[in-house]
């Protein structure tokens, strides 16, 4: 079940891999998270030693939060994997250019998940193709749709 999409990142990248990752919440978090209050549009991954982090993730805090904590909306959240998945990543980010960007957020056996993928840049070219491309799917469904009735 998703929480969050990030549609910035399929119009910015070629998604190459996807990789599944556990977060690091606190339990105000989860609440918010859980209530919908999350946004991965201006998110980003960046890897720190041999540590991934989530940056720029918005989650915005119910306001029943606990009195006794100072919530940040915007604090870097640790993504939990694998030590051979992420050395992985490294290597692909490292040596091959690759960039990491938050796909979406979702449920999977009760537990809050972050799909991250493995992505290459696209260029404003690619950009205008690939909306080109959507534009005349479109027409085709309308153009078949008139067609059947």
């Amino acid at each position: 079940m998703t929480i969050a999409d990030n549609k910035k990142a399929f119009h910015d990248y070629f998604i190459e891999e996807r990789f599944e990752a556990g977060m690091a919440l606190e339990g105000w978090e989860v609440k918010s998270i859980r209530a919908g209050r999350v946004q991965l549009k201006e998110a980003y991954v960046i890897v720190k030693g041999v540590e991934i982090f989530l940056f720029g993730a918005h989650i915005s805090p119910l306001p029943t939060a606990s009195t006794h904590i100072k919530p940040d909306p915007v604090r870097d959240r640790k993504l939990l994997m694998h030590a051979d998945e992420i050395s992985k990543l490294i290597g692909k980010v490292e040596r091959a250019g690759y960039t990491l960007v938050p796909l979406n957020m979702h449920f999977s056996k009760g537990r809050i998940k972050c799909e991250i993928g493995l992505a290459k840049g696209k260029k404003q070219y690619d950009k205008r193709e690939t909306e080109k491309e959507r534009d005349w799917q479109r027409e085709q469904q309308k153009i078949m749709k008139q067609n059947i009735r």
